[in-house]
């Protein structure tokens, strides 16, 4: 089977505020969904006490047990934390833009590097700019998927180290955000002052838990599979997907895309109410049930690959707009 050679490009808008003027429309309801939930912070304090306390413990751990502790609770203790940052990236958790923004350094803590502070910069453009590579930092770079392509053991790479390459994409968004601020500065000495602290009292051993546990939280671990199933193409030219499945119960309802793409002002704990409010939108498209199944989907299927996203140029922002006749039809909460 021929290797991809690149994205699949589109010239429709992203598909998301059409349908959710559409859903509006009918299903008024929906409306009252709209808010914040302050007691995600409660998560993110008991998500962060876990990681402290493990890291204690397996501070006294042989090599090998650190590992399977890390990637057994600690990769979803982070992941859960990840979700959290970007709750607090939408302001879902209070109204003062401030508290959310502390809100996420807290979550940010257990994940080693500095990164809430630009989570919240490049994820507000994906969700105005799905699939603008130029804009959209969830997009893979050119390189990146000439390079790893659909070979089983580059894609699996590829999720092992997906931090890196995330942690890379920002950069070409330089033109559209600001990388460095007072904020990011903050966002870097908490962190670099926390880890520090982890260093002296837990050792190497206590650090490597940590580390290992945030990798594996969003790269070659079944919870990896979720970058595949947000926007990877699995079914046919549908570029967003939901996750119906159990982890949601233990991540925030993470899972589903669709809707709060659809809705990015609705919290994590309505998101569901979405779904059983307009089903004949979303049972109608395709979705996932199970991160490890589509974890081995995407490293053996040599139909995808890294190249398997749908790509538009800014274009597709206009006709967006054109289509909807606003820019924005359920905003972002200020």
């Amino acid at each position: 089977m021929a290797k991809l050679t690149s994205f699949r490009w589109s010239d429709n808008p992203e598909p998301h505020k059409a349908r959710t003027k559409e859903i509006i429309q009918k299903h008024p309801e929906i409306r009252t969904l709209i808010g914040r939930n302050p007691y995600t912070l409660l998560v993110i304090l008991l998500c962060v006490g876990i990681q402290v306390v493990l890291s204690y413990f397996t501070k006294d751990m042989p090599w090998w047990a650190i590992f399977v502790v890390a990637y057994l609770v600690g990769a979803f203790a982070c992941h859960t934390l990840y979700v959290c940052v970007h709750e607090c990236s939408h302001n879902l958790l209070f109204k003062n833009r401030t508290l959310n923004t502390i809100a996420s350094l807290i979550a940010n803590l257990p994940q080693v590097f500095p990164s809430s502070i630009s989570f919240t910069k490049y994820h507000l453009k994906h969700h105005s700019f799905q699939g603008v590579e130029a804009v959209d930092a969830d997009m893979p770079f050119r390189w990146e998927a000439k390079l790893i392509n659909n070979a089983p053991v580059g894609k699996a790479l590829w999720l092992l180290f997906y931090p890196v390459f995330q942690a890379l994409r920002p950069l070409r968004l330089t033109k559209e955000i600001k990388i460095f601020d007072a904020w990011t500065v903050v966002n870097w000495i908490i962190q670099i002052a926390f880890m520090a602290a982890v260093v002296y009292f837990f050792g190497a051993k206590g650090t490597v838990y940590l580390v290992a546990s945030f990798f594996f939280s969003i790269g070659l671990h079944p919870l990896g599979a979720r970058w595949v199933q947000e926007h990877f193409l699995t079914h046919g030219d549908q570029e967003t997907k939901s996750y119906y499945g159990p982890l949601n119960t233990v991540n925030l309802n993470v899972g589903y895309h669709n809707e709060h793409h659809d809705f990015p002002s609705v919290p994590w704990n309505k998101l569901p109410k979405i779904r059983k409010f307009a089903g004949q939108y979303y049972n109608t498209l395709g979705y996932h049930t199970s991160y490890t199944v589509l974890l081995f989907q995407f490293l053996f299927d040599k139909k995808i690959s890294v190249y398997s996203r749908m790509a538009r140029d800014n274009r597709g922002k206009k006709k967006a707009e054109k289509a909807t006749g606003t820019t924005e039809t359920v905003s972002e909460q200020e």
